[in-house]
């Protein structure tokens, strides 16, 4: 045991942990942390310009490397700020530590108005954290950090909460420092994956749906070992997107859609529809198996709430995925299920009759999409905002790296997709990543541009500019009759990138973004490219006769009482 304060504990306990970076903002209830971090040579410290951004940055972070990712922020309105980026890191599973002040221990829970306080602080995150607790003493720290990481390195990574009053962060007593806690990989038993591998064996259409989990794993080479040892197909969710590359000959695509989507997404359903067993890893099956009940699942999950909510008739394999994957290929070549003829050119001839159909129903999106894939080296991290492009390339986007394709899941909320990419860049400093982002989304956070020019984080950022929230506003005209305050004034970007002391870019024409990004990227500097873009037809338009009733434009059966 060393005497120590909190701060130093908190911090030692972090290296300990094996973290090397904390985004976040310093303020007055975190003072003896700060502190400790300025003295701490083995974590560097980024200070963002929002606590928002901190979080937002950690969950890139974490995404691109595989690491838990950190933010430290203070209590009361920080914390409710940085709320919107646990809540993605939530909505894709993201394993990201917040490190929240607290007032004084003497006031806590008694409602006095301390500077931001806020009753029952932790409940403001319940929701979209897995773990919470308060530290009140230098001795608690060690254990609630250990704990913390255990969380996040144990069944469903999601983001977890640590507390410190002020005070906590500063006195000095005894403390022991602890290792991290041992974690295993859960491995279904040997019965239940033999039954699996018979059940596949046996099947006549098998297919592999891999969700996002199989990143959270690792499990990307095991994946694709499972496909190639078995002769089975793969889909791949928007989450899964990058878990097998798109070029690999057993590959599909990604994102199955509900029905009434776009012709080449009823592809992806057909091919599910079709199958007799529907092995599905890592995934949430959010709109169902379209295979139904007429399929078996072999559902292979660490969060066993989930193996069985799809349907009935599942067998369900409690794991993590790739220790899930590993254990299960003997069995399957002890059953048979080797022996299967190569789908291949199936899988080949289905993905020419969706790109027949993307020339024949060329929609404006897809040229510019095209650009984008032209003007994007291979080994770059893309992070995709809520756009029509950011859409589009959830099914059109070719993915051949994994981890190299991020989204905001379900949470789908704009202004996350700047600030995740600089906390991409800083967990891979010598790779490529770009941002692609709408004007809107972009200005939620763009004054992290101070953040990405003060630590040199060289992301290249393209914003598309329609001078409005041009989804919505599409989506009014189309459904009620009119658009209403979605216009926006901007500023000129390349004249504020420059502002910064980042690279401003203009396209003349989307397409100049084939030519543009290579050029950005030779920079090794913060770009903006400005890319103004007109109005975009909505997309589904030319291959439907009619506009799908989505919840949010018509009542649903059922939903207003008579």
């Amino acid at each position: 045991m060393a005497k120590m304060s909190g701060g130093e504990a908190l911090v030692k306990s972090l290296v300990n942990e094996g973290v090397e970076v904390v985004f976040g903002i310093p303020g007055v209830q975190i003072y003896g942390i700060v502190a400790a971090l300025r003295d701490e040579p083995g974590i560097a410290m980024i200070t963002t310009r929002h606590e928002q951004a901190a979080t937002y940055m950690a969950d890139g972070y974490a995404r691109v490397s595989g690491k838990p990712g950190v933010a430290l922020v203070v209590p009361g309105v920080g914390l409710y700020n940085a709320a919107a980026g646990l809540a993605t890191a939530y909505s894709r599973s993201s394993p990201v530590l917040a490190i929240a002040g607290q007032i004084p221990r003497g006031q806590i829970g008694r409602n006095l108005g301390g500077i931001h306080e806020i009753l029952d602080q932790p409940g403001v995150v319940r929701p979209v954290t897995k773990w919470r607790q308060r530290a009140l003493r230098p001795r608690d720290i060690p254990w609630t950090v250990s704990e913390a990481f255990r969380q996040m390195r144990t069944g469903r990574p999601r983001p977890t909460l640590i507390e410190i009053p002020p005070e906590a962060s500063v006195e000095r007593e005894e403390v022991q420092l602890r290792d991290p806690a041992p974690v295993g990989r859960i491995v279904p038993d040997a019965e239940r994956l033999r039954e699996a591998a018979g059940v596949i064996a046996a099947s006549r259409l098998p297919l592999i749906y891999a969700g996002g989990g199989v990143a959270r794993s690792d499990a990307e080479e095991a994946l694709v070992a499972l496909a190639e040892a078995t002769n089975i197909p793969v889909v791949t969710s928007g989450g899964g997107k990058g878990a097998i590359p798109d070029r690999h000959p057993l590959a599909y695509g990604s994102c199955v859609s509900p029905e009434g989507e776009r012709f080449e997404l009823n592809q992806l359903h057909d091919v599910m529809r079709a199958a007799d067993v529907v092995i599905g890893i890592g995934a949430r099956f959010s709109m169902g198996n379209p295979a139904g009940e007429s399929s078996v699942l072999v559902n292979i999950n660490i969060d066993d709430t989930e193996l069985t909510r799809v349907q009935a008739n599942t067998v369900p394999l409690h794991g993590d995925a790739r220790a899930t994957i590993e254990a299960l290929l003997p069995h399957l070549v002890v059953a048979g299920a080797g022996d299967r003829a190569s789908p291949a050119e199936a899988v080949t001839a289905a993905r020419r009759l969706i790109a027949y159909y993307d020339i024949k129903f060329k929609e404006p999106q897809y040229p510019i999409l095209e650009a984008l894939q032209s003007g994007i080296p291979e080994e770059a991290c893309v992070v995709w905002g809520v756009t029509q492009f950011g859409y589009y390339a959830r099914t059109h986007f070719q993915v051949n790296r994994p981890k190299t394709y991020v989204d905001s899941g379900y949470s789908f909320n704009l202004g996350y997709s700047f600030p995740t990419a600089l906390g991409a860049q800083v967990a891979r400093p010598d790779e490529p990543v770009v941002c692609v982002v709408g004007d809107g989304g972009f200005m939620f956070n763009a004054s992290e541009l101070s953040t990405a020019v003060k630590y040199g984080l060289n992301v290249v950022t393209v914003v598309f500019r329609n001078d409005s929230y041009g989804n919505v506003a599409r989506d009014l005209t189309e459904f009620f009759d009119g658009t209403y305050e979605t216009d926006l004034h901007n500023p000129d970007f390349v004249a504020f990138a420059e502002s910064f002391g980042a690279v401003g870019l203009r396209a003349d024409d989307p397409l100049d973004l084939a030519r543009l990004i290579p050029e950005a990227l030779e920079r090794r500097a913060p770009v903006v490219i400005d890319v103004p873009i007109g109005h975009v037809e909505l997309p589904r338009a030319k291959l439907l006769a009619h506009v799908p009733s989505l919840p949010w434009t018509l009542p649903q059966d059922g939903l207003i009482p008579s």
